[in-house]
């Protein structure tokens, strides 16, 4: 089996926290990460939109761009709003040879809202659930039709959280909207990021590798503090530093034959927590326990030729 190791800037830059950010240019970035051992990244806010731009610094760097966030708003907008905003991000993602777009539901969320405590995250009702995950499906169906397809991210203070949020977008969806399993985030909302996997493998097509502090979140006080909160107290790290246990969590993947690619993302203070640093630590612990699944871990960056 192979597998291709990505990470996403987020470990240099924050876009919800600013004071979080490494300032060093997106060169230095892909540079970083590149010398850890990645051969991907995700796409982020210092990423130029102009593939005859993004290609030679691609290029340069070694690196492919394996996946990026677009911010939608199904859960109240309608599905034109959604493909308007989204149309210039597939052609682009087309034109580098992105293998997805990361569909992160922004609507009635409260994950950008720092003032607002993680117990007031927004809920949907059965019949709102329903109605939701068809109109992802249709959505999903018609990012494919266009030559790239979705990856939906289930989040933290957005309306699917909960693994049981989970298992319901997923028994109302179809196959048109795929999965993208996060570790951090599931087992951060109480989850079991292993039944998950056993649950939904069939759909899954992108994989987020973000680790925990268990301790951190297991003294959040859910009625006071946000995300946000959560983020800059250092709930998230990269596997190797953190509480999962991503030896059992990569041989579940393995299990299930899952090929593709595990992305690295982790967002924490970039001066208490170098993102060079983390990138190695994160890099060495899944190139360890991804050896010992079966997978062959593919070391070409930008395609040659």
């Amino acid at each position: 089996m192979k597998a291709k190791l990505g990470m996403s800037p987020i470990a240099w830059w924050n876009d919800d926290l600013v004071e979080f950010s490494d300032d060093v240019s997106l060169e230095e970035c892909l540079r970083q990460s590149r010398s850890a051992g990645f051969t991907g990244m995700e796409k982020g806010r210092r990423f130029p939109d102009d593939p005859a731009v993004m290609l030679p610094i691609l290029r340069a760097a070694d690196v492919t761009l394996c996946g990026g966030w677009f911010s939608g708003t199904l859960v109240d907008e309608d599905l034109s709003a959604n493909k308007d905003h989204i149309a210039p991000m597939i052609e682009l993602f087309k034109a580098v040879d992105a293998p997805c777009i990361v569909y992160g539901e922004v609507g009635r969320s409260i994950q950008g809202r720092r003032e607002i405590p993680l117990a007031q995250k927004p809920k949907l009702s059965d019949d709102e659930m329903k109605a939701y995950a068809r109109k992802l499906t249709t959505f999903g169906e018609w990012c494919a039709e266009q030559g790239m397809p979705l990856s939906y991210h289930h989040h933290m203070a957005a309306v699917v959280e909960t693994e049981a949020e989970l298992d319901a977008f997923m028994a109302h969806s179809g196959e048109g909207i795929p999965l993208l399993l996060d570790a951090g985030h599931l087992a951060f909302a109480g989850g079991d990021v292993l039944r998950a996997i056993d649950n939904h493998h069939a759909r899954i097509n992108h994989v987020h590798v973000k680790d925990i502090r268990r301790a951190v979140i297991d003294g959040l006080d859910r009625s006071k503090q946000s995300f946000l909160d959560a983020v800059a107290l250092g709930a998230f790290t990269v596997p190797g530093d953190g509480s999962l246990d991503f030896a059992a969590i990569v041989q579940r993947f393995a299990d299930y034959g899952y090929e593709g690619w595990f992305v690295v993302e982790a967002e924490q203070d970039p001066k208490a927590n170098p993102p060079l640093r983390m990138a190695q630590v994160g890099h060495a612990e899944l190139l360890r326990v991804m050896t010992a699944a079966g997978y062959t871990v593919q070391t070409q960056g930008f395609p040659q030729g």
